[in-house]
């Protein structure tokens, strides 16, 4: 028997729809800004609220329009829709799909590209410190690609409409904007090609969407790991084996590989061919149960939600001299980072890369050595 769908309950008078200016404060994570408005002036102390608003600017002066909030809530979710005091970092949006209402595929188009980059190392930074304790100098760096921050997504889904037109969605909504093109589709699809290697890939199966994505993380990890001969190697979230294909070579070791999706083992199989022992499960699951022997190496790439604590006590429990943690989301990184650090494993390493630009997401590379007990 099928159920409604929950509905979210009210919490007081709802605010969707009001108008306020504000000046707006720094960058959080998930593509927006802080900013904090009187709700009603005419009481002692005056009451203000945290707003999230999209499309500013830190230091900007803009009208809000809340689009999520009521009486209750302890945070709204507005836009900006007029700027009164402009950030230098301010610039035409590309896209004219993009802004207030409109598509929510992007997040930073009226940003520009260095000062996207410069929002997103604060965001990484701002997790480290907030999550684990720690204050690290974060550069995001850009990678070979793109064509001035457009044309990388090599994977792009539309939503297809009753008259044949293309759509995206509106930003949390199921509400669908017509477009004619995304300026983020690239012109071809990824070759699976990688430092010379190519490699199998199922129709749909996952591969990074940036062209230079696969090559930019394969060398960070090999750099970090520094893996030498002989080492033994332990690849979680493996894939197709992007990444045990490459350490294999470099340590003629045992290598051993951990995917939950069996399809994508298959063409593990198919990419590393003898050198890597590929496992199809799930990766608490299947270390509950094997490989537990002493590992000198672990590559860690989750997905976004990271690898929390029953996965990264299982790895310290393999006793690595280094982990390479391939992040997509740096509050799951700083997360698992403190986790790590309970165990005497600190941060040695930290680069992080614009694989995704326009939008707010940012992909890290994070070396994690042994340095004893409850070390940060």
């Amino acid at each position: 028997m099928s159920r409604a769908p929950r509905q979210r309950r009210q919490r007081g008078r709802s605010r969707v729809g009001e108008t306020f200016r504000a000046e707006i404060g720094p960058v959080a994570h998930g593509g927006h800004c802080v900013a904090r408005v009187v709700t009603d002036p005419s009481v002692e102390p005056v009451e203000t609220r945290v707003v999230f608003v999209r499309h500013a600017l830190p230091g900007e002066v803009v009208d809000l329009v809340v689009t999520e909030g009521s009486d209750g809530d302890r945070f709204w979710r507005a836009d900006a829709v007029e700027v009164h005091e402009p950030s230098a970092d301010r610039v035409e949006p590309p896209c004219p799909y993009t802004g207030p209402d409109a598509c929510g595929g992007c997040d930073f188009q009226h940003v520009g590209l260095l000062a996207q980059r410069a929002l997103k190392a604060a965001v990484v930074r701002e997790q480290l410190t907030r999550l684990a304790g720690l204050d690290l100098p974060v550069t995001v760096e850009a990678v070979p690609g793109d064509q001035d921050g457009l044309r990388w997504r090599t994977r792009q889904r539309y939503v297809e409409l009753p008259d044949g037109r293309l759509g995206m969605r509106k930003h949390r909504s199921h509400d669908v904007v017509a477009v004619d093109e995304c300026l983020l589709e690239a012109p071809a699809d990824a070759d699976h090609v990688v430092l010379g290697r190519s490699f199998s890939v199922a129709p749909g199966g996952f591969w990074q969407v940036h062209p230079g994505a696969p090559e930019a993380l394969v060398s960070t990890v090999l750099e970090l790991l520094a893996p030498q001969p002989g080492e033994s190697v332990l690849d979680l979230y493996a894939g197709v084996g992007l990444f045990a294909t490459f350490v294999a070579e470099r340590t003629g070791g045992r290598v051993a590989a951990v995917e939950a999706d069996r399809e994508a083992c298959r063409h593990a199989r198919l990419n590393v061919g003898e050198r890597a022992d590929v496992t199809a499960g799930p990766v608490d699951r299947v270390l509950a149960t094997a490989y537990d022997e002493p590992f000198d190496l672990v590559v860690l790439d989750p997905p976004r939600e990271g690898a929390k604590r029953k996965v990264v006590e299982q790895v310290v429990d393999r006793a690595p001299r280094a982990v390479a943690y391939v992040a997509c989301d740096p509050a799951a990184l700083a997360r698992d980072v403190a986790i790590f650090a309970e165990h005497g494993y600190a941060v040695s390493g930290l680069r992080a890369f614009d694989l995704f630009p326009m939008t707010h997401h940012v992909e890290c590379v994070a070396l994690l050595t042994r340095v004893g007990p409850g070390a940060r």
